[in-house]
């Protein structure tokens, strides 16, 4: 009930008028229900027993008027119902999307990404059912239950307590079949959402598929699990086939029983046909809400269910967030600095007791084997992550002390893994800085050595790059997201092994880039290959989470220590001689 309450104030913006009138709409087409019984009963006694010329001339022109004022009030009902409905999908969808941009981003990684869309896109339109829909069906049905009972009391109160007997005993089972399709929908949501990841999956990482001839294997393990969603649903579409046939049965043994004392008054005389007619009329009308309410609440729990999963998303707390105090942070000009700095994922510490300053205008460059913290150790400076003991200071302020807006509008970052969204050209390279104009963008992509391959595309900048830029080779991709860089304008630059995977050709166009980008910043680089770091102002060797060692290259080549040791496999490897353990 509380979960439904809740859902209840995303109903609250649209009261008045649309709901309200959707209200006043279902009430009219609701009372007139209680009308039929009467309009039959004038039928059978006026027209059909008394040979009342009078009436049957006048009345059906009011039965025209009833039903096209029911078929009115039913438009009104329905389009306002649907609008309200649809306003509510569309305020949820926001305020998920919304909130999940701000989680952090170990959130991301404990959640799949097919999981994340299901619960935006299908779960939203289940609260919808529960919210307006049943909302609907409880105001529109239950005014006519009422409406039709009080009708057929006042026609029979012996035959209406005749007719009501089987309504007791169909709570119970329904009340349990509903509780049953919310715990059966929850189900079913979850394996949504990991057919979602599937089918993502094989999509995005078709490339590998096709390479590894995997296409068999990748249909039959979404099938499997489509299978096991066919199987749930199938279940509760049995449960939901049930109610209509078991109300129906408990409906005509209260039919029977009216029929058999009714008919037999009728015979005797105690009773009119008309006012027998009218009672039947009542009576069966006031199954059909019935039977609707019954659905209803199976709707209602359904919708539960995907409130639940929504609502977790939605009570997610951002565990890198903004302290209550925090203020914006200076303009970097003097130094960051890591002050025993220790990280870890659950217990397991990755980074130990870090110590290090990165000069303003420096050029630092981190190097280690694969798995030794490097990349860690760079995302703790815009606070993807927060330090598990010691502290980051940006110019002597703690930068857990800062808004992380004004953080993160200092530092621009250029990876391995580069993203670029399905839009056009211009709007990959402004998501730097969306306030800039076009000639800005077309500077930034001139300098990130990118113009001759923008301009030989169809629409130039305003082609639309295919999904994370399948279209484009790596260097095109790695040089767009250099000009993102250069757009930004960060006077701090974090580049995560920005030359690796490339040809040697892209390498030599991407590193020319990224010698524009670097000029006048403050730079941290994280390469696999020495050969890009060696003219690093400073060059910091990382093993196992700690600090090893820290010089130039000439210094450190001098030391014959953990540096010295990874040039040589480096050097190596390049003359072709047996692979060692290269930097990564």
């Amino acid at each position: 009930m509380k979960i439904y309450l809740r859902l209840l104030q995303y109903l609250r913006p649209y009261l008045w008028p649309y709901f309200t009138m959707a209200m006043v709409c279902m009430l009219g087409f609701s009372a007139t229900s209680g009308v039929m019984p009467f309009l039959v009963q004038r039928v059978f006694d006026d027209v059909f027993g008394r040979k009342d010329q009078v009436v049957l001339v006048y009345l059906p022109f009011v039965i025209i008027g009833v039903f096209a004022f029911r078929g009115f009030m039913n438009f009104g009902q329905s389009y306002l119902t649907d609008y309200v409905g649809l306003r509510i999908i569309n305020d949820l969808r926001n305020a998920l999307h919304y909130h999940l941009q701000y989680l952090s981003l170990s959130f991301f990684h404990r959640h799949t990404t097919g999981t994340l869309i299901t619960r935006v896109n299908s779960d939203v339109g289940l609260v919808r059912s529960a919210l307006t829909d049943s909302a609907a069906s409880l105001m529109r049905d239950t005014t006519s239950l009422v409406a039709l009972i009080a009708v057929a009391f006042l026609k029979d109160w012996v035959l209406a307590t005749i007719a009501f007997v089987v309504f007791p005993a169909s709570v119970l089972p329904v009340t349990r079949l509903g509780r049953k399709m919310r715990h059966l929908t929850r189900r079913g949501q979850v394996t949504t959402g990991t057919l979602t990841t599937f089918l993502q999956e094989s999509i995005q990482g078709s490339r590998i598929v096709k390479a590894f001839g995997m296409e068999k294997y990748e249909s039959e393990r979404f099938a499997q699990e489509n299978r096991r969603l066919l199987r749930q649903f199938l279940r509760a579409s049995r449960m939901k086939a049930v109610v209509t046939p078991a109300m129906e049965t408990l409906a005509s043994l209260a039919i029977g029983a009216v029929v058999w004392y009714g008919g037999s008054s009728v015979i005797g005389g105690g009773r009119t046909q008309g006012e027998f007619m009218a009672f039947m009329t009542a009576m069966f009308l006031m199954y059909q809400p019935f039977k609707h309410l019954t659905r209803t609440y199976t709707m209602i729990q359904q919708g539960i269910a995907g409130a639940e999963r929504v609502f977790e998303i939605l009570d997610a707390e951002a565990e890198i967030r903004d302290r209550p105090d925090a203020r914006p942070a200076p303009r970097f000009s003097r130094a960051i600095e890591f002050h025993d700095v220790s990280f870890g994922y659950g217990g397991n510490l990755v980074l130990k007791n870090i110590n290090l300053r990165i000069r303003a205008g420096e050029l630092v460059a981190l190097v280690g084997v694969s798995g030794v913290g490097k990349s860690t150790l760079a995302d703790l400076i815009p606070r993807f992550y927060d330090v598990t003991a010691g502290k980051i200071t940006l110019d002597r302020v703690d930068i857990r002390d800062v808004t992380l807006a004004s953080l993160r509008s200092q530092i621009g970052m250029v990876t391995q893994h580069t993203f670029l969204f399905n839009d056009t050209v211009r709007t990959n390279i402004a998501y730097g800085d969306m306030t800039k104009d076009m000639d800005h963008i077309v500077a930034a992509a001139k300098a990130a050595h990118a113009q001759e391959f923008i301009m030989a595309m169809p629409q130039g900048y305003d082609s639309v790059i295919a999904e994370m830029g399948m279209d484009l080779s790596g260097g095109q991709r790695q040089r767009l997201a250099i000009a993102r860089a250069l757009l930004k304008d960060a006077p701090i630059l974090i580049l995560d092994e920005a030359t690796s995977s490339l040809d040697t050709e892209s390498e030599k166009l991407v590193q020319e880039a990224l010698e524009n980008l670097m000029v006048r910043r403050t730079t941290l680089v994280i390469a696999h290959r020495l050969s890009t770091i060696r003219r690093a102002d400073r060059i910091v060797v990382v093993v196992d989470g700690m600090i090893a060692e820290e010089g130039t290259h000439e210094e450190l080549l001098a030391r014959k220590k953990e540096y010295s040791r990874l040039y040589t496999l480096q050097l190596l490897e390049e003359d072709g001689s047996p692979r060692g353990k290269v930097l990564h």
